[in-house]
């Protein structure tokens, strides 16, 4: 409200300044008369022209910073609230392009264009009233080009608004390729790609390019096509008024004025029709945002949901079946059901793509099932509050996720206002204080994005401190030992005993040697449950899933010899 005040002061003072082009002319300039009070005019209409300027600018810009952190947390928040499926479907580089250039787009809107828009269109109308007020009839015929500019004005803005839409897109694909290449770059150099990246950067470039060429075609199409109606308006009036000065039917004055008038109105009106494309653009890039502002999480909470209380019985799968959405509908997981009773330590193991991932991720409602229910002490856990059920849950998995952080704030990621104390105790614990120690700055040494100047053993130590920090009665351990050397092996199996301890544990692994002790082994194939037991009694059984696998890793029963893939080709 307050730039629309500053504009309104705009209008006012550029229509003033072209209003004393008329005693300028009339008695200034012929009589000598009344000097000092249109000079004084002058300079009190720029001085408001300048401040309504300089405020409109100022307020509107910082209205559209507002909108622009105001959207992106919305959609920040948005986004990092979906579930597994929704990041599952879409890329790093899409998202983020959303919370960042769709963003800018929409800011650049609100403050510049939106600004643009009103204050010229003020400026438009009171260059039009003086018109008005000067020659109604004359003013009247100059403004009948205008219907003639409001074709091509929807026309352009919709082709400016198919083209920015895609625009986007490229952008989105963009950003893909270069934090998939970013991420991976270890990979790429391995394999000599730094080649093979960059055309692929190129291409995606080179196509972006071409779609951004096509939007400023559109843009810059509309200007001249009104400088020449404004020409020939301009044209159609002198002549006009040539004839109507030398019948003196009007002065100098008026003449100059009308003239300004209509002069100053093409800056304006060419500065529209600019704003026009502006505004096309940013409605494209707000629609894209509404779009995912408009896709709700498909975990959320049920309407009477209420908190969960901690485990203290039993954690039963009954009758879960599962599959994605977004694939074949082919089950993942079929009619799963056992019991955990609280305090064990449970095995889930199997072949690759048997489905063991996917029914941990399904505790915490990363997913939710398709059929069937998993309960908590008896209470379906879609019952309850999603914060409310991951509170009670701690995570390790085999891809050890840290942040560009302090150690420090690592280890309490999920307790923020734990102190230094308990953050050394849970180190400790995970057998990570012996590492932190001899760091620079210890538990305030930075880790690096996914902690990369740490060792691999390092990382998992602090992701089982983090673990132990946040103290959960349920622990899901996701193949937490698959990828450690034989050393780091031991220290993280040492802590992993103690992070069990008086806790739930549902654990994943490859290696069946580290889930002899559990108090149950649960046998995954194809998505269903074939087996269940525990290690002695599993590994006993003739022609048994388990048994076949121990025997296998163990002892390596039945395996041929290997063969090099080149004489394999030959072959």
């Amino acid at each position: 409200m307050l730039a629309l005040v500053a504009m309104l002061a705009y209008g006012l003072a550029s229509g003033a300044l072209v209003y004393l082009v008329k005693p300028i002319f009339d008695q200034v300039l012929q009589t000598q008369s009344q000097l000092g009070l249109v000079a004084l005019g002058l300079i009190a209409a720029y001085f408001v022209k300048g401040l309504g300027d300089y405020l409109s600018g100022y307020l509107m810009t910082q209205t559209g910073q507002r909108v622009v952190r105001d959207i992106r947390g919305l959609l920040f928040g948005h986004i990092i609230g979906q579930s597994a499926a929704f990041f599952a479907r879409r890329s790093t580089g899409q998202l983020l392009s959303r919370v960042t250039h769709d963003v800018t787009l929409v800011q650049q809107a609100v403050s510049e264009t939106t600004g643009d828009l009103l204050k010229e269109s003020l400026a438009l109308l009171f260059y039009a009233g003086l018109l008005f007020h000067l020659d109604a009839g004359l003013a009247l015929v100059c403004m009948t080009g205008a219907p003639l500019v409001v074709y091509p004005l929807v026309r352009l803005g919709q082709r400016v608004r198919r083209m920015t839409r895609r625009s986007q897109e490229e952008q989105e694909h963009l950003s893909h390729v270069a934090a998939e290449a970013f991420s991976a770059h270890r990979i790429v150099k391995a394999f000599g790609a730094e080649a093979h990246e960059g055309q692929r950067f190129r291409a995606v470039s080179d196509q972006l390019y071409r779609t951004a060429m096509k939007v400023t075609s559109a843009v810059l199409a509309l200007p001249p096509l009104m400088e020449l109606l404004g020409g020939l308006a301009l044209a159609g009036a002198l002549w006009y008024f040539s004839g109507r000065i030398a019948r003196e039917q009007m002065s100098i004055g008026e003449f100059s004025s009308f003239l300004a008038a209509l002069f100053m109105m093409y800056a304006p009106v060419k500065r529209l029709s600019r704003v026009n494309a502006n505004l096309q653009q940013a409605m494209a890039a707000a629609g894209r945002i509404f779009e995912l502002l408009d896709t709700h999480t498909e975990v959320r909470d049920r309407p009477g949901a209420t908190p969960i209380r901690p485990l203290r019985h039993t954690i039963e799968f009954r009758n879960v079946s599962f599959s994605y959405a977004d694939r074949d509908r082919r089950k993942v997981l079929d009619t799963v059901s056992f019991t955990v009773q609280a305090g064990e330590m449970v095995a889930i193991v199997g072949l690759s793509g048997a489905g063991k991932t996917t029914l941990v991720n399904l505790i915490p409602r990363f997913y939710d099932v398709t059929a069937g229910g998993i309960l908590l002490d008896g209470v379906d856990i879609r019952d309850a509050t999603v914060r409310s059920l991951r509170a009670q849950i701690a995570l390790v998995t085999q891809d050890t996720v840290l942040f560009d952080d302090t150690i420090a704030a690592n280890i309490a990621y999920g307790v923020p206002d734990a102190s230094r104390e308990t953050i050394e105790y849970a180190a400790r614990a995970a057998h990570a204080h012996e590492f932190i120690v001899t760091l620079p700055k210890r538990y305030d040494t930075r880790i690096g994005e996914r902690g990369q100047r740490l060792s691999g053993g390092q990382r998992q130590r602090l992701a089982i401190a983090r673990a132990l920090l946040k103290n959960s009665p349920i622990l899901i351990l996701d193949e937490a030992t698959s990828s450690l050397d034989a050393e780091s092996e031991l220290l993280v199996q040492d802590a992993l005993t103690r992070l069990m301890q008086d806790r739930t544990s549902l654990v994943i692994a490859h290696r069946l040697s580290t889930v002899r002790r559990a108090n149950a082994i649960i046998v995954l194939d194809r998505g269903a449950v074939r087996e269940v037991g525990r290690h002695d009694e599993l590994v006993t059984r003739p022609d048994g899933i388990y048994a076949r696998l121990y025997a296998l890793q163990m002892f390596g029963g039945g395996r041929q010899r290997w063969t090099p893939m080149s004489e394999k080709v030959k072959g």
